[in-house]
């Protein structure tokens, strides 16, 4: 699933569209549209893109009236495509813009959803902060850490913690903060909570400037694949250390980690 790098990148793309109209929508699938497929398209027609943006792993459309939201998951692409080439049966939403074109919601495995809404908060309100965000410091970290047992790689996987992480990230950011993925998250020192703060926001900025990660998504060209240390790199020398680099699963998540720089959480530690 694409996360905030690659979502970044995407809305950043999708910027060309702001300026057009939207003259209507065509749902085919209907639980692709949680707030109603049938009023989609009367709501949506004659309204303008104001701005494309991102908030945690929503491309964030808002319009001259309402806010377009849409979460890829697992296969969603937004593709614009002239109206006159043939619809593709995996797509899910059709929007009808101006100039001739539309706006396609392109998801074969049918997880991704479509929202409009007249305020964002109704879908994002849980989301936690943006880690690249000025106000996310390493003071708001220590609070939201404080009395958290769970696992670390599960807590940072957990959208209202912080927004944007998934599996990439997290396993990159706790590797770069030399913590293990089961480490307890109130178990962490001072030192400790200071290194995963940084460590969250260097993996993500880097992911950002190298235009994410390109796991054959077709909306990003991203070259950060190149420099992930941990990710999909199981039985691959540790980049630090040369230790071969393990994997075990996390809530169900294939995690990879470094057992060298990484070593195993205390007695009482693993959460």
């Amino acid at each position: 699933m694409p996360e905030l790098p690659e979502v970044e990148t995407y809305a950043r793309q999708l910027a060309v569209l702001k300026g057009r109209t939207f003259l209507g929508a065509q749902v085919d699938w209907a639980r692709s549209v949680p707030t109603g497929a049938e009023a989609l398209g009367p709501r949506i027609a004659g309204q303008t893109i104001l701005a494309v943006q991102r908030r945690g792993k929503y491309i964030v459309f808002q319009l001259s009236d309402d806010w377009l939201l849409v979460h890829l998951k697992m296969t969603g692409e937004l593709q614009v495509q002239p109206a006159r080439e043939p619809v593709d049966i995996h797509h899910r939403v059709v929007f009808d813009l101006d100039g001739g074109e539309q706006l396609r919601f392109h998801d074969p495995r049918k997880f991704g959803r479509v929202y409009l809404v007249a305020d964002p908060a109704e879908v994002t309100g849980p989301l936690g902060p943006e880690p690249l965000e000025e106000l996310f410091t390493p003071e708001v970290l220590q609070v939201r850490l404080h009395g958290r047992r769970g696992r670390l790689k599960s807590l940072l996987l957990d959208q209202t913690f912080v927004a944007g992480l998934g599996n990439i990230y997290a396993d990159e950011a706790l590797h770069r903060a030399r913590l293990h993925p089961l480490r307890a998250a109130d178990t962490l020192t001072a030192d400790e909570q200071a290194r995963l703060y940084q460590a969250i926001r260097d993996v993500l900025a880097q992911g950002v400037a190298n235009r994410g990660t390109n796991l054959d998504w077709a909306y990003t060209q991203g070259t950060n694949q190149d420099a992930l240390r941990v990710f999909h790199r199981h039985g691959q020398p540790c980049p630090t250390c040369g230790t071969p680099v393990e994997r075990i699963l996390v809530g169900q998540r294939g995690t990879h980690f470094c057992p060298q720089c990484q070593p195993p959480p205390p007695r009482g530690g693993a959460g």
